[in-house]
């Protein structure tokens, strides 16, 4: 599968943004920042969002009204999981807003619109001039009959005994989150080990 990158056409107006394809799944990744800090806070006022819209696997909702509801829990775990990896990467001392929003355009069963996001978001603000340390990066691993596979495809995660989201720098893994069907610490570190190898080479 071919993860293509696209900058320099869309959301011009942002600090930076990326269109990522994987597949035929499409997210538009974008980051802004204010040019002011924000007065009386003590704190960086980082916001992600991770925007699910019906047109993206071709409905529209059913029912009396026809319009977008609130995120969905996959959303909301979703912009979590880009945001957990990439806050400690800011300044410390940064105080202006940041507003990161991943827009899944279009989506294919076997290619996981929250891995483009979460690739797209952080490439949206290591382009951008938004102080940032980055850059970061974030995959999916399974094992499925004994095999490690990277980003697994549909039918291979209904099989798959592991459920692991892998997130890191060049430098680290800085995230690690899983659900498994007993899999041993050996292969559970195999899993880790492999994915991170993935997660330099998208960093570079």
């Amino acid at each position: 599968r071919t993860l293509q990158v696209e900058v320099g056409e869309l959301a011009q107006l942002a600090n930076g943004a990326a269109l990522i394809k994987y597949g035929k799944t499409t997210v538009l990744s974008t980051a802004t920042a204010s040019k002011s800090i924000r007065p009386g806070i003590d704190f960086f006022p980082l916001s992600v969002d991770y925007e699910e819209k019906m047109y993206s696997i071709g409905s529209f909702p059913g029912g009396f009204l026809k319009r977008e509801g609130r995120p969905t829990e996959n959303a909301i775990l979703t912009a979590r999981a880009i945001d957990r990896p990439m806050r400690p990467l800011f300044p410390d001392d940064l105080r202006n807003d940041v507003h990161i929003n991943n827009l899944v355009l279009s989506v294919e069963e076997d290619n996981s619109p929250e891995f483009c996001a979460m690739f797209g978001a952080s490439l949206a603000v290591t382009m951008s001039d938004i102080p940032f340390n980055g850059p970061t990066a974030s995959i999916h691993v399974g094992i499925v009959e004994d095999e490690i596979v990277i980003n697994p495809k549909g039918e291979q995660k209904s099989k798959s005994i592991l459920d692991l989201t892998l997130a890191g720098t060049r430098d680290k893994v800085c995230m690690i989150e899983a659900g498994a069907h007993e899999v041993p610490d050996d292969k559970m570190m195999e899993a880790i080990e492999a994915g991170y190898a993935v997660i330099k080479d998208l960093c570079a």
